[in-house]
């Protein structure tokens, strides 16, 4: 894992410089219990589905995962040089956590999960997620998603 402090001092001063966008306001839903929720996983580290489109770097569209897909059918675009990819590659719930969602279902502590789930490249400003966000929050409505697990990676 890529630590802030093993960075040289100039990377490193530049990345404590990014600004990070302030929101005006935090939206709140009131919902249902969590054991009635319908979860879906919504991950920043640039998954797609064997034979569908990788991310380019800059990419702000998400790609789609079915919620039965298989780990070797899950592949990760995350290109940085920064970013130590061998947690997914030994246990793909780090960055989604589908079979954690699955138990949890099972267990009763949540309701259901998805039967679709999305992955961002992680790589762009929130501003030009907002777009695809809007969508993506009328596909979540559709298949009756009352709460998201967000995997920042």
């Amino acid at each position: 894992m890529a630590r802030l402090d093993t960075f040289p001092d100039g990377y490193r001063q530049h990345l404590l410089e990014v600004a990070c966008p302030s929101f005006d306001e935090t939206p709140f839903v009131p919902g249902p219990s969590l054991a009635e929720r319908r979860v879906a996983i919504i991950s920043t580290a640039g998954l797609y589905v064997r034979g569908d489109r990788p991310f380019t770097s800059i990419a702000s569209d998400y790609r789609i995962v079915p919620g039965d897909v298989k780990a070797n059918d899950l592949l990760m675009s995350h290109i940085s040089v920064n970013y130590d990819r061998s947690g997914f590659q030994q246990d793909w719930n780090v960055v989604f956590p589908i079979d954690r969602l699955r138990e949890l279902a099972e267990r009763g502590q949540i309701g259901s999960v998805a039967d679709f789930h999305y992955s961002f490249m992680g790589a762009v400003g929130p501003e030009q997620l907002e777009p695809s966000a809007g969508e993506l929050a009328g596909l979540l409505r559709r298949d009756g998603v009352t709460a998201a697990l967000l995997i920042p990676v």
